[in-house]
């Protein structure tokens, strides 16, 4: 595991930059404003928060003094604005993969989710073909030479897929799920009893394809609403 542990606050800010950075680079860094609207977003994010500005501004403190925010001084600007030190710059020597990112800040802002979820929630962030490029990453963060950043959680009952969170977190949001014990190759079934009809097997996949379009619809639903919100904010 990761020595790093980070509020729930601390995840949300710290994924609110680096998804900004990411999908509108013009914009970034933030100001404390633009910090807090993104926090506060009502798509993409689970849970909702209604975080103020002192309450992020106490949290960018926080992080300040962590190194992992940094205050960035703009010349034709007076307005504080604040970009992310967590990786993939000059003064952390955590480097992800532009995937491996999108997945961390995907898991930060909305939580565990399964490899369809990933894929069609990261599609802002990056590109991935398929869902073995997902699953590949994720094994990637789960071996990293530095720790392991993400962790397999056991199925839950009735669900096609097992669900993957990040391990950045202080553990207060980790009581409620039970990490998955792969099985030891003495505790698992004969080829015989393992053994899958073609049948079985095109059923497995026709599963995680629902999947898929589920997410998929979802995030279309997402991005109705923002637009819907940001048209109404335009007429107001």
């Amino acid at each position: 595991m990761v020595d790093m542990e980070l509020s729930q606050t601390e995840l949300r800010v710290i994924g609110s930059l680096i998804e900004k950075e990411i999908t509108t680079p013009d914009q970034y860094p933030l100001s404390l404003n633009a910090l807090v609207a993104a926090c506060n977003q009502k798509t993409n994010r689970d849970p909702v928060m209604e975080l103020d500005e002192l309450g992020v501004q106490q949290t960018l403190d926080a992080l300040s003094k962590s190194h992992l925010v940094s205050e960035e001084s703009v010349f034709s600007s007076r307005v504080a604005k604040y970009k992310h030190r967590f990786c993939n710059t000059e003064f952390s020597e955590l480097q992800l993969s532009s995937q491996q990112l999108a997945i961390i800040c995907v898991l930060f802002l909305r939580g565990p989710q399964t490899p369809g979820e990933l894929r069609t929630r990261c599609n802002r962030l990056c590109d991935f073909y398929d869902i073995e490029s997902v699953e590949s990453a994720l094994a990637d963060l789960m071996e990293h030479s530095q720790g392991a950043f993400v962790v397999k959680l056991a199925r839950e009952p009735g669900k096609r897929e097992s669900r993957f969170a990040h391990c950045f977190g202080d553990g207060s949001d980790m009581d409620q799920y039970q990490v998955c014990h792969e099985e030891t190759p003495s505790s698992r079934p004969s080829a015989q009893q393992a053994g899958q009809s073609s049948g079985q097997i095109r059923a497995t996949r026709l599963e995680e394809r629902v999947d898929e379009l589920e997410a998929q619809v979802s995030r279309l639903n997402e991005d109705f609403y923002d637009l819907k919100s940001k048209l109404q904010d335009l007429l107001k």
